[in-house]
């Protein structure tokens, strides 16, 4: 016989998160981001990555508006995406992702980047007041920061949590030296994903729609 264990979905998230926040030290984190960082350790079960998360401006605030007034939400790949919830976010918001763009290749080839640096070039026009979430490619974040500085269009917020061993720790760093006053949330580090920069947004989606 297999071992008992909890079935009901309530119980289960309301257990994860006190014990989430019984482990972990969110003292340092404004009330409002500490939904926010709780949801990211959900997303891979780690309380440690508290420690390395980042943030500038008042990230929650402005994302919050952004989605109220169905802001697009420009995603660095199909995972993040994947991993929003649309049950929060209002009926005509946008998940954009433009990394199977036809023209992204060429673009690569041209630019002698990636194609997930390329694909955000395509969102220059989308840009202003957009929420950008970036959960995969260095590159991408890169490339954003990049175009902001000379001259595209700011978004409302970034969340970023681009992951691997190389340019992931390096573009984080970028983000917090320069955000070019673009409120912000970040892992730092190496560690990063689509799920953690998913379940950002959606904190802040759910705590928009209350």
């Amino acid at each position: 016989m297999n071992a008992p264990y909890l079935r009901d979905a309530d119980a289960i998230y309301a257990q994860s998160f006190a014990t989430i926040r019984a482990e972990t030290d969110l003292s340092r984190f404004p009330a409002a981001l500490q939904p926010v960082v709780v949801r990211m350790i959900h997303a891979c079960g780690m309380t440690e990555i508290a420690e390395d998360i980042g943030w500038g401006g008042e990230v929650v605030a402005a994302a919050s508006a952004a989605l109220r007034r169905g802001a697009p939400v420009l995603c660095d790949c199909e995972a993040v995406r994947a991993g929003i919830s649309r049950r929060y976010l209002p009926a005509e918001t946008e998940l954009l992702v433009t990394l199977a763009e036809p023209e992204v290749a060429n673009l690569a080839q041209s630019l002698k980047t990636t194609r997930s640096a390329a694909a955000v070039t395509l969102w220059r026009d989308r840009l202003d007041g957009a929420m950008v979430v970036i959960g995969n490619a260095p590159t991408a974040l890169f490339q954003l920061l990049d175009m902001l500085a000379t001259g595209a269009p700011q978004p409302a917020a970034i969340i970023a949590a681009p992951v691997g061993f190389v340019g992931a720790t390096e573009s984080k760093a970028a983000l917090v030296a320069q955000s070019h006053d673009v409120p912000f949330v970040t892992l730092l580090g190496r560690r990063g994903g689509s799920a953690i920069a998913a379940a950002a947004l959606n904190a802040i989606a759910i705590e928009a729609a209350a």
